[in-house]
């Protein structure tokens, strides 16, 4: 083969990959995502057998596109390893709790709802509730919270404590 075969076939894979990394880098803010973290996470003893728990977090929207809440679970990772599904606490059974239940401290943030939007390129303070079937002090000791944010679309946002 020729140098000047060498050369165009060079040439021309340049120009093709200046072409796929400019395509690439156009559409990154269509790309839906949420980007965030867990500020404070509260807890409340129910029995002895069961916890309430509060997490407040912020999270920011980076893309050009609105992030549409489908769902908000959690989920506790117990020092054993063992995960344990919360059972997410509605938007006005949350506001009744803070109303009632002085423990649990001042209620800064809103509660992400079902059909909460946050607009592209916001970044919003918000607060998530769930009841656990774990006392408190498993939960007090727990490896890790997992904030799980899911879009009407079915993309996925995990913030980890």
């Amino acid at each position: 083969m020729s140098k000047q075969f060498w050369t165009f076939l060079l040439i021309g894979l340049a120009v093709i990959g200046i072409l796929i990394s400019s395509v690439l880098f156009s559409t990154k803010s269509a790309h839906l995502e949420l980007k965030g973290q867990i500020l404070k996470v509260r807890v409340l003893a129910l029995s002895d057998k069961a916890s309430l728990v509060v997490v407040d977090f912020r999270v920011t929207n980076p893309s050009a596109v609105p992030f549409v809440v489908r769902s908000v679970d959690m989920k506790l990772e117990r020092q054993s390893g063992e995960a344990v599904d919360g059972t997410p606490i509605s938007k006005p059974d949350v506001e009744n709790v803070f109303k009632y239940e002085k423990l649990l401290g001042p209620k800064y943030n809103d509660v992400l709802a079902i059909r909460d939007k946050i607009t592209p390129h916001q970044t919003v303070d918000r607060m998530a509730g769930a009841r656990f079937e774990l006392p408190e002090s498993d939960i007090d000791a727990r490896r890790a919270l997992r904030l799980r944010i899911e879009d009407v679309d079915g993309t996925v946002a995990e913030l980890v404590k």
